[in-house]
Order: structure tokens, then C-alpha cells, then sequence
């Protein structure tokens, strides 16, 4: 029987993955994509669409379908999805691996303001700017909803979704972006602070660069921890390595 791999998608690492593994002869590759994106773009191989249900759903999927290995290459935000699952996985006995890019590190010149959630990145707010560039997701922003005496230019590849606050300027756009762009945005914008989580990728990195060029202070959220126990490798070709010893 071919070997079956779920991989646990959304990003350009996890279609990247997809790619490679449909291209090879005998590999059944299915990416569960949880569906908060209208338009997620190509991805090869089979594609599920929606969540499993939890762990326990995750589970009996692996279970069902007869998956010989996990690699979750979901976003290094996705916390629920991650502990899901590596619960599943230890339940089933199903190989898993978290495939997450390498974070952002400060470099000479860079005003981080590093905290450890979007709530403490909402109150170190009022002492950095009033006019806040704010890319931490569509689904992020009730955190700061309560600053009203500040100004937010938020951007999202999709409308973002209430509660939001009251001075909230939206712009629709999808990376990569460069430095220039980014620069010209912040100037326009007339920007004082930048947040963003530590995503990581070069995909978004260019407003870092920008901020740095402009003297501009950055609140950074760290990334939540992984489970314990949970192996992680930092690009495509640990994963190949990795599905080699247990997917062969």
C-alpha cells in the first residue's frame, strides 16, 4: 500500500511540501486546509477543506484513512490545530512533525518591543505611537479594540473581522512585499509603531527592514510554545529526511 501523508496546511512551506510529495511516484499526499481563507490558492495532491472535530476527530481521520504520517506545517500561530495535533498523534501512534519556519531576530538598529501575547502588544501601545500599523491577522483584532484614542491601519489578505477598533483603516493586500513598498506605506501613513507577530519568512519580513530604516519601534509577539515532546524541523528538506525513516 502506498504511503499516506496528512499534511496540515495553509502555508507556502505546506504547498511547497504537497508539490514534492505528489510529484513522487507511490506517495498518497492528502493537505487539510481549515477553510478561513476564500481563496487558498493551488495546492497539489488531495485536498480536505474544514476541521477534523478536535482531536478526537483528527484521530479516527488518521485512523479512517489510514495515514502513515503527519506533518503539520500550519502557521506558527495556530496553537489549537498544533496541540490537536499532537494529541492525535500520540493517540494513533501516527509519526508526526511540526515543519515551522525559522522566527525573526532583532538585528543593529532594530527598536523591538518583544511580548509574549496580542493583549500585552495592545498595552505597550499608548506609550510607543498613536498611529499603529497593525498586521497580526484578520482574526486578531479584538485585542485592541477597547484603544480608542489611537489610529489603525490594518492590513489582511481578506476583510478582517469585528470587534475592531473605532479608528481602523483597512487595506487588502497580499505579500510578499518590499522594503520600498513597505517604506512607502509607513510614510504615507504617517506610521509610529509597527506590530506583528513572529511569523517568520521572507514573505512579510520587508516591513521589519522598513521600520529599522525609519527608526520606527516594533512590537514583536513571540510565537506560542510547541507541545511537549514534538518534533520540529525548520524547512523541506528535514521533512524529506524525516518522512524517509518513518513513511518510507
Amino acid at each position: 500500500m502506498s504511503p499516506h501523508v496528512l499534511v496540515l496546511g495553509g502555508t507556502t512551506e505546506a504547498r511547497e511540501l504537497a508539490a514534492v510529495l505528489a510529484g513522487r511516484e507511490g506517495v498518497r499526499v492528502t493537505t487539510s486546509l481549515a477553510g478561513r481563507v476564500a481563496r487558498p490558492g493551488a495546492v497539489a495532491g488531495e485536498v480536505r477543506v474544514g476541521g477534523f472535530g478536535g482531536a478526537e476527530g483528527l484521530a479516527e481521520w488518521l485512523r479512517e484513512e489510514h495515514v502513515d504520517a503527519l506533518v503539520d506545517a500550519t502557521h506558527p500561530f495556530a496553537r489549537g490545530i498544533t496541540g490537536n495535533a499532537a494529541r492525535a498523534a500520540a493517540a494513533t501512534g501516527v509519526p508526526s512533525l511540526v515543519l515551522r519556519r525559522p522566527g525573526w531576530h532583532p538585528g543593529p538598529g532594530d527598536r523591538w518591543h518583544l511580548v509574549d501575547s496580542l493583549d500585552e502588544a495592545a498595552a505597550a501601545l499608548p506609550g510607543l505611537g498613536r498611529r499603529v500599523f497593525l498586521t497580526t491577522g484578520r482574526m486578531d483584532l479584538a485585542a485592541f479594540a477597547p484603544l480608542t484614542g489611537l489610529h489603525f491601519v490594518v492590513r489582511s489578505v481578506e476583510p478582517p473581522e469585528p470587534p475592531m477598533p473605532p479608528h481602523t483603516e483597512v487595506l487588502l493586500a497580499r505579500g510578499p512585499f518590499t522594503v520600498e513598498d513597505e517604506s512607502a506605506l509607513l510614510r504615507a501613513h504617517r506610521i509610529d509603531v509597527l506590530v506583528t507577530k513572529d511569523s517568520g519568512g521572507a514573505a512579510t519580513a520587508a516591513k521589519l527592514t522598513a521600520a529599522r530604516e525609519l527608526a520606527l519601534p516594533v512590537v514583536v509577539v513571540r510565537r506560542p510554545p510547541l507541545p511537549d515532546g514534538v518534533t520540529e524541523v525548520p524547512d523541506l528538506a528535514g521533512v524529506l529526511r524525516w518522512l524517509e525513516l518513518n513513511a518510507p
